[in-house]
């Protein structure tokens, strides 16, 4: 017993010089990098390890950071996105090899040829060489008109028209916004529902996340502002800007809390654990490792013989990365609400010794 008792001490006091540390390592990255705030988290699949937020709401603002601040996470919304789509793939609504064509026959018309036997599961992990549509050379887009759903439908079916990607066997997928819009077309016709109603329905009433659409509130509520980079500087992107992300929301168009997101990184710890819960443990292994590389919303990692799953995020104003230990079952978190070279290799920085502390 005394033994046991100066090992559970021992591992809090680690945990908490831990903890001291980091503070400091967070906030001099921070200062260093030019990010206004920057919060934190390690966690197991029913613990928080370590949490800390730190700085300003803006460089323009006074307002101190809290773990209430909600930050757009950008490209971690793909993994939110397929974690509802493997939801109603367990209900039997879909199977991962459902052909999108079977759900959308008209659309077969105008598609290229090369896509006729693109899957949802071809989708989720960017094997169905559709056009990125990453904010960068992207092919002119006719200006759809309708709700939300109904604009997804016609980009869906213009984006069909274009030519392919090349896939190689240097690159076995190429990484598609548009793709997780065809995915989650396939979803809203299977189940009658809107994205965001079913965003509303499985993260908000049947998890208890708090989980909101595009930008946080800032203008009416004190809350993060993004910040953009604009000619060498960092400047303060208010809530109410016109900003969209032209169809392909369901690929990156959610805010969350960190305290919030902690909890679904959690579902997904204790399901590769082993452990059934919203999803069963074994769709937790299929969303996560079925697939070489990049599987269902998640990078495959591989590093020093460690084992994870990984993800980042951004649409320009804020910068967040995730990454699960598969082996130690150790979730990493961090949120920042700038993007530029400097917040990147910033935050990659505190995730380099986060990882080496805990890891190891």
């Amino acid at each position: 017993m005394r033994f046991k008792i100066g090992f559970i001490f021992f591992c809090c006091m680690s945990t908490f010089v831990y903890g001291q540390n980091h503070i400091q390592y967070a906030d001099s990255i921070r200062v260093s990098s030019a990010i206004p705030e920057l919060s934190y988290a390690v966690i197991s699949g029913d613990k928080i390890l370590e949490i800390n937020t730190l700085g300003l709401h803006s460089i323009d603002l006074k307002d101190v950071a809290t773990l209430n601040d909600r930050f757009h996470i950008g490209s971690n919304t793909k993994a939110m996105t397929a974690f509802i789509i493997a939801k109603y793939v367990e209900k039997g609504k879909l199977k991962w090899n459902t052909q999108f064509f079977d759900l959308f026959p008209d659309f077969k018309k105008t598609a290229k040829p090369e896509y006729y036997d693109i899957t949802l599961e071809k989708l989720l992990s960017h094997q169905a060489r559709i056009q990125p549509f990453q904010g960068e050379n992207d092919p002119a887009v006719p200006d759809f008109k309708g709700n939300p759903r109904e604009k997804r439908n016609q980009f869906g079916r213009f984006i069909l028209t274009l030519d392919p990607v090349e896939i190689n066997s240097a690159h076995t997928y190429v990484y598609s916004n548009a793709g997780y819009t065809l995915a989650t077309m396939m979803l809203e016709k299977a189940t009658g529902k809107s994205w965001e109603q079913l965003i509303d329905h499985v993260f908000n009433k049947d998890l208890k996340l708090d989980v909101k659409l595009s930008w946080p509130e800032n203008q009416i509520a004190k809350d993060t502002w993004g910040h953009s980079f604009e000619n060498n500087k960092l400047v303060p992107v208010p809530s109410n800007t016109d900003y969209h992300l032209d169809y392909t929301e369901p690929a990156g168009d959610i805010n969350i809390k960190l305290t919030d997101y902690i909890k679904f990184i959690q579902l997904n710890i204790k399901g590769l654990q082993g452990q059934d819960n919203y999803l069963k443990a074994s769709t937790y292994h299929f969303v996560h490792k079925g697939i070489e590389s990049y599987s269902l919303g998640w990078f495959n990692s591989y590093e020093n013989n460690q084992d994870f799953s990984t993800h980042s995020g951004t649409a320009g104003t804020y910068y967040t990365i995730a990454a699960i230990d598969r082996k130690k079952f150790i979730g990493y978190i961090i949120f920042t609400n700038s993007f530029n070279e400097a917040t990147v290799n910033g935050v990659r920085m505190l995730m380099r010794k986060l990882k080496k502390d805990y890891g190891s």
